[in-house]
């Protein structure tokens, strides 16, 4: 694992809402941090291909769990597996920008599913693509548009590691 972020990488990490984790921790789990993101784009990409509203549905319901509470659902793979096989320690809690994202996700994946039910498969396919294409760029980059949509409005919040 990496000993190091780069001053990009904590930055974007900040935004997310991991302020006042040591960076020697943080770098050493911020590779897994992205994983969720990359099982959310993947599950959503296998649902708009399919035009499953059964994929995007099992989704929504983990984007609102997500949305909810600190630890994501996803989260809970590395936290009680991976982890332990890779001698990392558990990811931190996420703070509310990431809960915020994650609400916007569910909300965004229950529109993907009317258009889908209403047969707008066209405007299903751009919705679901755009979220699959936003859930992407956040697993390979760590920039996540939903989590500055939410500073823009909001500006730096406590995140739940200042609490």
């Amino acid at each position: 694992m990496q000993d190091q972020l780069s001053a990009t990488t904590r930055h974007r990490l900040n935004v997310q809402g991991f302020e006042g984790i040591p960076d020697q921790m943080l770098a050493e789990v911020a590779p897994w941090l992205r994983m969720a993101f990359a099982l959310c784009a993947t599950l959503a990409a296998l649902g708009t291909i399919a035009a499953s509203s059964a994929v995007l549905g099992m989704l929504v319901v983990i984007a609102a769990l997500a949305a909810i509470f600190p630890v994501y659902p996803f989260d809970l793979i590395c936290n009680y597996g991976i982890r332990h096989a890779t001698g990392t320690q558990p990811l931190p809690r996420r703070g509310a920008p990431s809960r915020f994202a994650c609400g916007v996700g569910a909300l965004w994946l229950m529109g993907v599913i009317w258009a889908f039910q209403v047969e707008y498969h066209l405007v299903g396919y751009i919705l679901c693509g755009s979220l699959s294409s936003v859930a992407l760029l956040v697993s390979t980059t760590d920039i996540c548009i939903p989590l500055m949509i939410y500073r823009a409005i909001f500006g730096r919040a406590k995140s739940v590691h200042e609490a």
